[in-house]
């Protein structure tokens, strides 16, 4: 395409018309090559010239859980690239009362250019991606989060200039986002420490598969039940809520068992002073994190949250231009 041409913008080709359901199934070359990608359509959208790659195209997006920064970012991001996006809540839908995945599929298949989903079951979004003609991507399941870590490491590399042989540590539960953060980190070669407490550590198949990655890139994965071994000279320190969506009736148990989890001040010290802390959002202020430290001059979430939209774009175009 001219336009692509004319601002050096370089796509993903080996992504076309393909899934993302998990960064376990991209290479690490394509993990970073989204990355670059990303960084590249947020300069030149600020600049004005964000191509129009997707016009024409249609994404309908379904949703299980409540979002802010996954719809708005997704639809923002398909009028950027000149498409046009559907909101679907799934109580609206046919597979809200009962209809097969695979009929949902096959129908949708017919109507749309590719499907983003943000889902209660992991294996509900795999079985829609088998039986679907057009690109599934994951907007949040139970087990992953990629878009989210796309869009993490985003911004570490935007404000570190590297990534490979950084430090990143992980302080809270072993959830969705930590399994993204985990493998996204190994494919670019970034050392990770996560610190659970013990029985929220994070699913072993996901972190045994992430550690042959990261072998692989020359990095190292800790996982650990101590939060200051975690954070001990990390150039990031991560955070996220203790009570995710639909684990509301486990809320006060999860505040007894994540006592002493929290990232303040006393905890970041151990940190190096020039760290970066993310949060993927919403926060819950004075519970996972100190309101001094994620209001504090080290933190990056907004700019992480802005780098949602960039990430998608760079999916999007890829996958579906």
């Amino acid at each position: 395409m001219k336009l692509l041409e004319e601002v050096q913008l370089k796509l993903v080709s080996s992504l076309k018309g393909k899934d993302l359901l998990t960064l376990l199934d991209y290479t690490s070359q394509e993990v970073q090559e989204l990355i670059e990608l990303a960084t590249q359509l947020k300069m030149i959208t600020k600049e004005g010239k964000c191509p129009r790659l997707l016009e024409g195209k249609t994404l309908g997006m379904i949703f299980e859980k409540h979002s802010t920064r996954t719809r708005i970012s997704f639809e923002v991001g398909m009028n950027q690239l000149g498409g046009k996006s559907m909101f679907m809540h799934a109580r609206d839908l046919q597979i809200g009362r009962g209809e097969s995945i695979y009929d949902t599929a096959h129908v949708l298949s017919g109507y749309l250019d590719g499907i983003m989903i943000r889902a209660n079951s992991h294996a509900m979004v795999k079985e829609l991606a088998e039986h679907a003609a057009i690109p599934v991507i994951n907007g949040l399941t139970d087990i992953y989060h990629p878009c989210q870590a796309l869009a993490d490491l985003e911004t570490i590399a935007e404000n570190k200039g590297i990534l490979k042989g950084l430090k990143i540590a992980y302080v809270g539960d072993g959830n969705n986002v930590a399994h993204s953060l985990v493998v996204a980190s190994a494919h670019v070669g970034m050392n990770v420490a996560v610190a659970t407490p013990v029985g929220y550590e994070c699913d072993a198949e996901v972190i045994a598969k992430a550690q042959a990655i990261a072998a692989a890139n020359g990095s190292t994965i800790m996982i650990t039940n101590d939060p200051v071994e975690a954070v001990l000279n990390a150039d990031v320190v991560y955070a996220d809520v203790w009570t995710s969506m639909g684990q509301e009736e486990e809320a006060a148990k999860r505040l007894q068992d994540f006592a002493g989890y929290q990232i303040n001040d006393e905890l970041v010290a151990y940190a190096k002073s020039n760290y970066m802390f993310l949060h993927c959002l919403p926060a819950h202020r004075e519970e996972e994190v100190a309101t001094s430290v994620i209001d504090g001059p080290n933190s990056y979430i907004f700019e992480q949250a802005e780098n949602r939209l960039h990430a998608q774009k760079a999916v999007l175009a890829s996958i579906l231009a």
